[in-house]
């Protein structure tokens, strides 16, 4: 077992507690470093290994892409819901999924999610399949494609998940 699991988090939790107590007294330095010890070996067993960004320069690509989306769709749901509300044709998709990443999968849902006109529902229990309900579905199998084509493929690369 390592002494400091997470040395970074240590240090700021020594610093902030002394701060916090402005006080450079020995009582409070011992008693900050018992938390910077304590406190990440407690948690240190909660800790969840996330998958690393391998490519940073995609995922600014891919936050940009996504705000850019993002203001489309804002013109494209306004459109819309000014035009006869009898055109829509709200429902719901299934879209599979490649993503084995608990990471990769929640900003794959949240993308959609933000996207003005979609939201995720729900992800399946064997996270094979996420649930979409559109504003406006046209065909279910062009909402599927952009949706593996203009944001899981990228997370994909980003993520190497």
């Amino acid at each position: 077992m390592k002494l400091l699991p997470m040395p970074f988090h240590s240090v700021l939790l020594f610093v902030v507690w002394l701060l916090l107590n402005n006080s450079m007294s020995a009582g409070h330095i011992v008693l900050a470093l018992f938390f910077a010890i304590g406190i990440p070996l407690l948690i240190n067993s909660m800790h969840d290994q996330h998958p690393k960004i391998l490519k940073p320069w995609k995922a600014i690509g891919y936050v940009l892409m996504v705000m850019k989306d993002i203001v489309v769709a804002n013109v494209e749901v306004a459109l819309w819901i000014i035009g006869p509300v009898k055109k829509l044709k709200p429902g719901f998709v299934a879209i599979p999924i490649k993503i084995e990443s608990d990471l990769g999968i929640t900003i794959l849902a949240s993308t959609v999610s933000l996207t003005p006109g979609t939201v995720s529902a729900e992800v399946s229990q064997d996270k094979q399949w996420l649930y979409v309900h559109a504003l406006h579905v046209e065909s279910e199998q062009d909402l599927i494609d952009s949706v593996k084509q203009r944001y899981e493929m990228p997370i994909k690369e980003i993520f190497g998940c």
